[in-house]
């Protein structure tokens, strides 16, 4: 098996990885117009501002008719993308070209196959309460959210405006949603009823914040927000028994984007391969380290709100009194801070989905995943020096980076001795890696239209050890809409940790070949300098090799 894994990583590394030229729609005989970076980053500009939909009736426009209008200048803009002449520029000047060929991919890509516009209801959601734990929302968003999270109530006059603005786009948009919304995708449509329902609690809970409801202006904004998303919620369920046709891509079409706009070097097939292998991994080590422990007392769950707050605050202060002491990273002043706004609260036993189980034995793990909000933090308070990598990359492009990354760390600090005070910790770290494994795995078959999403949720639970899956089904609903709706989201968390692993093997041998030593933190401080981009770009600045890079011809 060992033999055999090698030879098919190999042949990964020789087919998959080798070129880094341009994807087949664009044209590499177009002639060079400039080579100056100066002009990429004025193209990024330019891109950005036109992936900015116009506006109708005061929402963003994703009509067929202005869609096919932009489309020419669309091409314009790949045209003048590909014209520029990157390649004897730095390396990290050339992972920015990437960066926006990529997005444009992804541009490309929707338009062609996904159309969330036209296929999925649940891109219509307009209300966000809470930051997502990434550089922006998981899954296909539009253009013209309202992020409740980022005003601080009561409203002031400035703030106030800004909110009404955000707030007047819903009812516009819900009543274009009904006119584009012609897709056939049975499930996605059926399960994206759900979260505009949730839409008009999150509204009703608005009314409570403090200086809305006794505000006029405010309160009857809402409320006309509040019918229009009711009203929307049933004309979706009135036409969903009409919908009869597959929610998955398929798996050419999940390989192409893959490769080509999340550059992740894989294709449906390995990843098959990759998440079986990582699920049963995950069984296999829990079982021995269950077996190694089994003269251990077994963890017990915290059962009071005391006791939970008591363990949440030993569990942050040892998480980051292990990275800073052992030299895993350099631990900045905004750590503690970002952690500490994430600990989590006591749940009753009977309402605990499967994150919840495993911090009410011991929050460490989840901790360790919540490496996540460090890197917000430095988003925000330390912006990267490229413009092109200063906020989030369009199109969920940056899962593999950031999903992967902190589902790498939960297995990296363990195997780097976090746990060493209380190994019955290790458990839950493998059981948190088979979760992923299976719920990537259902997703993957569900993108090939092999199974139904329930039947991709039903190997999501049944292959998460203890039925920690079967205890609350919001959580499994939500997660395989979200991967049904985000080809590769599902999965990032495990292809995402395999390509970290792969770049940390390479930094490591670069090292030992030049007689230096491989020192960890080093690797995560270069890790994180150079920002929240796919792990394959990562893999180049941090090799000076782009042979992670997917084959960009294919």
């Amino acid at each position: 098996m060992n033999k055999a894994w090698i030879k098919i990583s190999v042949l990964w590394f020789i087919l998959f990885f080798a070129a880094c030229q341009p994807s087949g729609d664009a044209n590499t005989s177009i002639a060079i117009t400039t080579n100056r970076y100066e002009d990429l980053v004025a193209l990024f500009h330019e891109w950005r501002a036109f992936e900015q939909p116009p506006l109708r009736d005061g929402a963003p426009d994703y009509t067929v008719v202005t869609f096919e209008k932009r489309w020419l200048a669309f091409k314009a803009l790949q045209k003048k993308l590909i014209s520029i002449d990157y390649k004897s520029w730095p390396v990290d000047q050339q992972v920015d070209w990437r960066i926006v060929w990529a997005e444009m991919n992804g541009f490309d890509f929707n338009y062609r196959i996904l159309k969330p516009w036209q296929r999925d209801p649940a891109f219509y959601t307009s209300v966000f309460m809470e930051r997502s734990d990434v550089p922006a929302h998981e899954g296909p968003t539009h253009h013209g959210t309202t992020e409740v999270w980022t005003y601080s109530f009561p409203l002031d006059a400035d703030t106030k405006k800004k909110f009404l603005s955000d707030l007047r786009v819903i009812t516009p948009l819900n009543e274009q949603a009904k006119q584009n919304l012609t897709g056939n995708a049975r499930e996605l449509w059926a399960a994206g009823i759900r979260p505009i329902r949730a839409q008009a609690d999150d509204l009703k809970r608005l009314l409570d914040f403090e200086g809305v409801k006794d505000d006029a202006e405010l309160a009857s904004t809402i409320e006309a927000a509040i019918t229009s998303t009711h009203n929307f919620a049933e004309w979706l369920a009135q036409q969903a028994p009409s919908k009869t046709g597959p929610s998955g891509i398929g798996k050419e079409n999940y390989t192409w984007y893959q490769q080509n706009v999340h550059l992740v070097p894989l294709t449906w097939e390995d990843e098959v391969m990759i998440l079986k292998r990582e699920l049963a991994r995950a069984w296999t080590s829990l079982k021995l380290e269950e077996h190694r422990n089994r003269n251990t007392p077994p963890l017990t769950a915290v059962n009071s709100p005391e006791a939970f707050n008591a363990l949440a605050g030993k569990s942050a202060q040892s998480l980051l009194k292990f990275l800073q002491n052992d030299r895993i990273v350099t631990v900045k002043d905004y750590f503690e801070p970002a952690l500490r706004e994430h600990l989590g609260n006591f749940v009753p036993e009977e309402k605990r989905n499967f994150f919840v189980i495993t911090m009410h034995y011991d929050p460490r793990p989840l901790y360790s995943h919540f490496y996540h909000w460090f890197e917000l933090a430095r988003m925000d308070l330390e912006p990267h020096q490229s413009e092109i990598r200063r906020g989030p990359l369009l199109y969920n492009i940056f899962d593999s980076r950031n999903e992967g990354t902190a589902t790498a760390v939960e297995e990296m600090f363990m195997q780097a001795g976090f746990y060493d005070d209380d190994p019955r910790v290790k458990e839950i770290v493998y059981i948190m890696i088979a979760q992923r494994a299976a719920r990537g795995l259902g997703s993957l078959y569900a993108h090939a239209n092999e199974v139904t999403m329930e039947e991709a949720g039903a190997i999501h639970s049944e292959f998460t050890p203890r039925g920690w899956m079967k205890t609350e089904k919001d959580l499994l609903i939500f997660e395989q809409h979200l991967y049904l709706r985000q080809p590769g989201y599902g999965t990032s968390y495990i292809t995402g940790k395999y390509l970290l692993e792969q770049t940390l093997a390479d930094v490591a041998k670069a090292k030992e070949a030049a007689h230096e030593p491989f020192a960890l933190n080093d690797f995560m401080d270069q890790l994180n300098a150079i920002g929240n981009i796919p792990i394959a770009l990562g893999h180049w600045q941090l090799t000076g090799h782009d042979d992670l890079l997917p084959n960009s011809k294919k």
